[in-house]
């Protein structure tokens, strides 16, 4: 069942998003070559405790950290730990945070340094789909019109989209119904009312779409061991456009 938010509600996420947003915009100042991705994770964690808020993902089925670092090939759920990020690297931030017991999420993937013009392209692409996502989120569009302007966008620039992981709706629980996948046909699905939340969450690939879990059983990678991105924001569906609650 897809809960629709109330206005009291949609104010509780708007706050735990906009702390999410100040997150990554700490995060994203102090990546540089030479930081570990351990460092990373205490910079979240110290961060949103200071904002009177609550990770969401420490704990989280039993996940052992309040941010996820994904590095270059890993594409969501990275652990953090004493890798050290250097010059070129494209590195993934997923984060949450639970705010008066409603929760916010979004990830963003940056460079490090100087990064390649294929990265570069695939993070653009990326962030692209994300944005066409979130046109398509309006009150009398279909869940399948996200879809599939995620997987057009990426797919018509020559990347792919991985399918083995879902956007989600999110409320008060960090998954709600309904799952949406990355890929797909509009006009199918369910019709999209004003009150829904959902966190959209494109994850692309410069080579295959298949991806493979590694031996910590939390880090996905790309099946060949090419480059992927990842953006996420949580947004609601209004009455008019729709409204993105992670940023400030």
């Amino acid at each position: 069942m897809v809960i629709r938010k109330s206005s009291r509600e949609l104010a509780l996420m708007r706050e735990a998003g906009r702390i999410v947003a100040l997150t990554h915009a700490l995060l994203q100042e102090r990546i540089r070559p030479g930081v570990t991705t351990a460092e990373l994770d205490v910079m979240a964690h110290e961060f949103v405790s200071e904002q009177g808020a609550e990770p969401s993902f420490l704990g989280y089925r039993g996940f052992p950290a309040s941010l996820c670092v994904s590095v270059n090939e890993e594409v969501v759920h990275g652990v953090p730990g004493p890798r050290v990020l250097k010059e070129g690297d494209i590195v993934s931030l997923d984060f949450g945070a639970i705010y008066k017991g409603y929760q916010g999420d979004a990830a963003i993937t940056v460079g490090v340094g100087h990064i390649t013009k294929k990265a570069r392209e695939l993070i653009d692409v990326t962030r692209g789909a994300l944005a066409a996502a979130i046109a398509q989120c309006k009150s009398g569009n279909y869940l399948g019109d996200i879809s599939s302007s995620i997987q057009g966008y990426a797919e018509s620039r020559g990347f792919s989209v991985v399918r083995q992981y879902v956007s989600h709706g999110i409320g008060r629980h960090m998954h709600e119904d309904p799952q949406i996948p990355n890929y797909g046909s509009p006009g199918r699905g369910t019709l999209l009312k004003p009150g829904m939340t959902f966190a959209l969450e494109p994850m692309v690939n410069v080579g295959t779409y298949l991806t493979r879990v590694l031996d910590d059983g939390w880090t996905v990678v790309t099946d060949d061991g090419e480059l992927s991105a990842h953006f996420e924001h949580t947004i609601a569906i209004t009455e008019g456009e729709p409204e993105i609650l992670s940023r400030v």
